[in-house]
């Protein structure tokens, strides 16, 4: 059954992934990756939120390990920081690396005081 929970979630995640990017990046012409931004983000926060409420084991793999899982990606991530970097954008490519992970680190943080203030 715990195999179905994550798969469930990341397929949900995945598709989401997709869409908010695509929202996001619609809206920028910058070379800054603000859709993967976005959704790593966000999927922090809510990995902050449900560890920090200690969720119930079934929610943690369906939104956590799943949706969170398929929702976030550090492999985008890391292609953009070297596509940036090989079109010369090296400076971009840092701000990149730096602000994601100051704002992921952050965004977890944040999740975990709001999960653990609600339980």
């Amino acid at each position: 059954m715990s195999v179905l929970l994550v798969a469930l979630g990341a397929a949900v995640g995945a598709a989401a992934r997709w869409l908010v990017d695509r929202y996001v990046q619609s809206r920028h012409t910058s070379f800054f990756p603000w859709g993967t931004f976005v959704v790593n983000v966000l999927g922090s926060l809510l990995l902050g939120i449900l560890l920090g409420a200690r969720s119930a084991p079934d929610l943690v793999l369906v939104l956590g390990t799943g949706f969170c899982g398929g929702f976030t990606t550090f492999s985008t991530f890391s292609f953009e920081t070297v596509v940036l970097t090989g079109e010369g954008r090296g400076a971009v490519a840092r701000i990149y690396v730096v602000a994601s992970l100051v704002a992921g680190f952050g965004a977890a943080f944040l999740g975990w005081f709001l999960g653990s203030a609600g339980s």
